[in-house]
């Protein structure tokens, strides 16, 4: 994400965790070169919930499997999502993703924010009519307005890579055996180029969320703060996110799915 120029970047960090203190105490087109996205990777150090996903390596194909029929690749209407999506690829090639492994920009992934992790979903870009299959497993966008992160690979060959940011179709395809039908929940909130920002925020969220995980860590854009729910609960994610109100676009509250 491009820094502002003016104000400077100290003043901006003050006014990003001034407007969510002052929250907290009254209520409770990127260019194809650039990367769009801003997942912070959850280092080990801090106990990020391990992935349910499947060790095995992502098939990399853009058409569905060959034991699979049409019935099964018939998505219900209450699995169609539609938004803008964008691409990343460097530097988060290699990188750790969300669901344990390293992220390959040329498999057939895409990363979601509250998608079962291991999902796999057809995209469709609106304007060309190209498709293709991927799997998700990495957790983002996190900018605002956006629903997906294609790889690459999928970017290039759904005519996203050019168009940098575009509207796509999201149609569910089939979602991986046990998942839960409750999933872990959490709200992420960043990202913070000033580390004492971020912290005094987590501080401040500690004393608020008693009940509640909060966590503070550093990602490739910055430093973010994480707070878990008691139990991982939705309804208590929803209702902390819905409490986080800022007007700065770079420090804007996520709901995000761990599992």
């Amino acid at each position: 994400m491009t820094a502002s120029v003016n104000p400077s970047k100290w003043q901006r960090a003050g006014l990003v965790f001034a407007s969510l203190l002052l929250v907290l105490l009254t209520t409770g087109c990127h260019h194809k070169t650039k990367v769009s996205r801003n997942y912070p990777p959850p280092p080990p150090s801090h106990n990020y919930p391990p992935s349910t996903a499947s060790s095995r390596p992502l098939p990399s194909y853009a058409t569905p499997p060959p034991n699979w029929n049409d019935n099964a690749l018939a998505p219900r209407d209450s699995s169609v999502e539609v938004g803008l999506a964008s691409w990343y690829g460097p530097p988060y090639h290699n990188r750790q993703a969300a669901n344990g492994q390293p992220y390959d920009q040329n498999a057939m992934t895409a990363a979601h924010r509250t998608l079962p992790m291991g999902t796999t979903v057809r995209v469709t870009n609106t304007a060309t009519n190209q498709s293709v299959v991927v799997i998700i497993t990495d957790r983002g966008p996190f900018v605002h307005g956006r629903v997906l992160d294609l790889s690459l690979a999928a970017a290039k060959a759904t005519g996203v890579y050019r168009a940098g940011v575009t509207q796509v179709r999201i149609e569910v395809l089939q979602q991986r055996a046990g998942v839960s039908p409750t999933g872990k929940w959490c709200v992420q909130i960043g990202a913070f180029q000033d580390a004492r920002n971020a912290l005094r925020l987590q501080n401040d969220l500690q004393r608020r969320y008693s009940t509640a995980k909060v966590l503070e860590f550093q990602g490739p854009t910055g430093h973010w703060v994480r707070i878990n729910p008691v139990g991982y609960d939705k309804r208590q994610a929803v209702a902390i996110a819905d409490t986080l109100r800022t007007a700065e676009p770079d420090a804007l509250p996520y709901l995000v799915r761990l599992d």
